[in-house]
């Protein structure tokens, strides 16, 4: 299976899928709303987007596969529609930097480096990535944008239902958005016959400074009967602060080609 091959990656990419701020509160679904038309809600969900200029966190990843777990804490660092920097803490042995067109990164630990596009990850995921997807997936905004495509609704008891009148012959695609605050709850991506399964779920949102922002993300992918679940909280976040992107590969390190 693939997500046993350089899994330093695989950490990397999915570190800044979550985060949440200092100062933020927790949104409660008391009141909902489920009597929108497609176009309503899409509109509601558009209207919620993030919006801010940096943002700097300290995040809380614990990952599963199989019988192991493990636990990390990283420093990450955004500039929107920008670049991404990501920092092993509490010492900077690891380092990633994440760009619309390439992604970069350094493991002193075992003098290794990488440097390349999005194929990889693209791979890995059984869907097009690029930068302005992933910083989707950050935000907890659609992986395939709303206004893109015509979508069917329907509702549950708790949510509504998006899925595009016209899947994908390759991947099938569902959004779950909640009723109360019209952010995505969870949204799916499968492989029927490629035994796929990619399903992010924003377990929790909060409000920060007047944005509506992911406050506890959960990852499942799936490739047949094999299983790795990504959880991830976000602390010490503040937003639109001056922060500097340094990044540069260290002399005498290995490249490794994915």
């Amino acid at each position: 299976m693939r997500y046993k091959n350089h899994f330093t990656v695989v950490i990397l990419f999915f570190v800044f899928i979550l985060f949440s701020c200092k100062s933020s509160k927790i949104l409660n679904s008391s009141t909902s709303n489920l009597s929108l038309t497609t176009k309503q809600l899409i509109k509601e969900n558009t209207q919620k987007a993030a919006s801010f200029k940096t943002l700097s966190a300290r995040v809380k990843l614990d990952i599963s596969q199989g019988d192991k777990e493990n636990g990390y804490t990283i420093n990450m660092r955004i500039e929107k529609d920008k670049k991404i920097l990501l920092m092993s803490s509490p010492i900077t042995v690891v380092k990633a930097l994440i760009t619309q067109d390439k992604i970069s990164y350094y493991n002193k630990l075992d003098n290794t480096y990488f440097e390349g596009d999005f194929k990889y990850l693209s791979d890995l995921l059984g869907t097009e990535l690029d930068f302005q997807k992933v910083q989707n997936l950050l935000l907890g905004e659609a992986l395939f944008g709303l206004k893109d495509n015509a979508f069917d609704l329907s509702v549950n008891e708790k949510e509504y239902i998006l899925q595009p009148k016209n899947q994908n012959a390759l991947f099938e695609l569902f959004y779950l958005i909640n009723p109360s605050h019209f952010k995505i709850s969870s949204q799916q991506i499968s492989q029927p016959q490629e035994q796929k399964h990619l399903q992010i779920d924003y377990i929790s949102y909060q409000k920060v400074d007047k944005q509506i922002i992911p406050e506890h993300i959960k990852v499942i992918a799936v490739e047949a009967t094999e299983e790795m679940i990504l959880e991830m909280e976000f602390k010490a976040v503040s937003l639109n602060e001056d922060l500097r992107f340094p990044f540069k590969i260290p002399s005498g390190l290995q490249e490794i080609k994915l």
